[in-house]
């Protein structure tokens, strides 16, 4: 694996744990790093023995943000604030387009860039000291990595709004009653609660994960009526295609775990 200057990548079987370490920065989401995690994840998404990723902090922060001393320099730059503006946005893309089921494992301070790669991940566990907001417009800036859609498609608009123009920090129980969180551990349970999620994720059928991510993620970017379509193409391709479907009734019917097919492998 590649040494990094900014993060960490560790692997536990079918789970990669990608740490952000610069902890006496509180993480931040400046353009090295962003760099670095755009070449971590590109390697694992070409890594057929890797399901599950999960993204945490090192120290105080998941991550409070961008690089702001390093933003003056490329305010003063557009053609090179673009390309930042291009790699930020291409990391979360990938995220969101992965067949991997990316797991946000929200340590401390959740803040501005911190929060937009939060939102990019499928599920987000949350410790209870988590503090977790936008905080753009507190020093006059605004999230340029997909905050703005992403947040209002997370947990609606007036909810949104509120938070962006506040730029409130909330703790990880009311992210948790609003929607912006899945669950909420104790401190000290956050990466090993983050093992479990990944651990049932992968007992279930890969085929089947990867599915059920790409119908929810495309299905939400139109109408009802397109998403629907969408459903039905694709379960019913699923379901006279891939093995791991028939497999699942079967065991059922024996009284069996399945036995599902995995990527890159046989059963």
């Amino acid at each position: 694996m590649v040494t990094h200057q900014n993060i960490l990548i560790g692997r536990e079987g079918g789970l990669a744990l990608i740490t952000l370490n610069r902890a006496d920065k509180m993480n931040p989401l400046d353009w090295g790093t962003v760099r670095e995690l755009r070449d971590a994840t590109a390697a694992l998404e070409r890594d057929a023995g890797v399901a599950v990723v999960v993204i945490t902090g090192a120290g105080r922060a998941f991550s409070a943000g961008g690089d702001l001393p390093g933003y003056v320099r490329l305010y003063r730059a557009p053609g090179e604030f673009r390309t930042f503006l291009q790699d930020f946005h291409a990391l979360l893309a990938a995220i969101e387009a992965s067949e991997k089921i990316y797991i946000a494992a929200v340590n401390g301070f959740c803040v501005a860039g911190g929060l937009e790669l939060m939102l990019a991940c499928d599920l987000v566990l949350a410790a209870e000291g988590a503090k977790i907001g936008d905080g753009h417009l507190k020093f006059g800036q605004l999230p340029g990595a997909g905050g703005s859609q992403r947040l209002p498609r997370a947990i609606g608009v007036p909810r949104a709004k509120r938070l962006m123009f506040s730029g409130e920090l909330l703790p990880a129980r009311e992210c948790e009653r609003i929607g912006l969180v899945g669950e909420v551990v104790a401190d000290a349970k956050l990466v090993e609660r983050a093992r479990e999620m990944a651990a049932g994720l992968l007992e279930k059928s890969r085929s089947g994960v990867t599915g059920m991510k790409h119908l929810v993620n495309v299905g939400m970017r139109g109408s009802l009526e397109a998403g629907l379509a969408l459903e039905m193409d694709y379960v019913h391709r699923y379901a006279t295609t891939d093995p791991d479907a028939t497999e699942g009734l079967v065991a059922f019917a024996e009284k069996r775990k399945p036995v599902y097919r995995k990527v890159g492998g046989g059963r």
